[in-house]
């Protein structure tokens, strides 16, 4: 796997002094974390991206503890989505504090931490988000502005013959039809490669598949797509009928959960025509 480098060519000084900063703080206070986005990108493939945030995964019994700290270092903080995300801010910097995603299904647990990997960012020491994690919840991200199917690709190509299959299996549970769809569409991206997902796995989902399809569908009417976009999909629940998989009891969320994921759509600006912008994980 490459070496880590430091991806701050393209970022302004003050805001590589904020990302160590909060890092010295987290780890001072004993508060366990890892980074995830750009930089456990480029840790698995090479990838440089530079992003407007800094990406701090940890356990959601220790997210208060993070704010809490934070805001003790100077920063304002909030709670923005309290079913997976805060954030830090101070001085026109932002950090995100990341404990699951944006549906709810990836959850940050203790495996997270037993599977990091060591690297340095910025300079300093710290623990990456393992690749499989990294797969697990990229998989859900399809939203019309923000797809992270190639980052997934890029994660098997580069990675793919190191994972924990057992243990990625495992991450999926109920929905590895999203991690086949991922894995057919790896070995069209990439032909030559397609090798780099064993055989086992393949023909383990394919048989999951023939014996789905054998068997008559459920009775009851869940659209899954709420799971994929928190937006293209909610004319399937609001107005066809569908449950929707992410409230609880089937479920991690509550209705006003949902209700506060839902209407931040609107308060998110767009980007303008033409520009690609480089979003946050607040998007996820």
């Amino acid at each position: 796997m490459p070496a880590v480098t430091q991806l701050d060519s393209a970022l302004p000084p003050e805001t590589c002094a904020f990302y160590r900063e909060v890092m010295g703080v987290l780890q001072k206070a004993g508060v366990p974390f890892l980074v995830g986005g750009a930089y456990a990108l480029h840790r698995y493939t090479g990838i440089e991206r530079h992003t407007k945030d800094l990406d701090v995964f940890v356990r959601p019994a220790d997210s208060r503890a993070a704010l809490d700290v934070l805001t003790a270092a100077g920063c304002r903080t909030e709670l923005t989505f309290p079913h997976w995300l805060g954030k830090a801010y101070r001085d026109g910097e932002f950090i995100d504090i990341i404990f699951s995603s944006g549906n709810a299904v990836a959850a940050v647990d203790d495996q997270w931490f037993e599977h990091a990997v060591t690297g340095e960012v910025l300079g300093v020491p710290a623990r990456l988000v393992p690749a499989e994690e990294m797969i697990w919840q990229k998989s859900f991200v399809q939203e019309r502005e923000r797809y992270d199917g190639a980052d997934v690709a890029h994660l098997l190509r580069a990675v793919g013959r190191d994972l924990d299959w057992p243990r990625l299996l495992s991450r999926f549970g109920p929905h590895w039809r999203l991690l086949l769809s991922q894995l057919v569409l790896f070995g069209f991206v990439y032909p030559s490669e397609r090798d780099r997902v064993p055989a086992w796995v393949m023909n383990d989902l394919v048989v999951r598949l023939q014996a789905e399809v054998a068997a008559p569908p459920p009775e009851e009417r869940v659209c899954q797509g709420t799971l994929l976009s928190r937006e293209q999909y909610l004319i399937d629940i609001e107005r066809w009928g569908y449950a929707d998989p992410r409230e609880r009891p089937q479920g991690n969320m509550t209705p006003g959960d949902i209700d506060r994921w839902t209407r931040a759509i609107l308060e998110e600006p767009s980007p303008p025509p033409g520009h690609v912008a480089e979003l946050d994980s607040g998007r996820q």
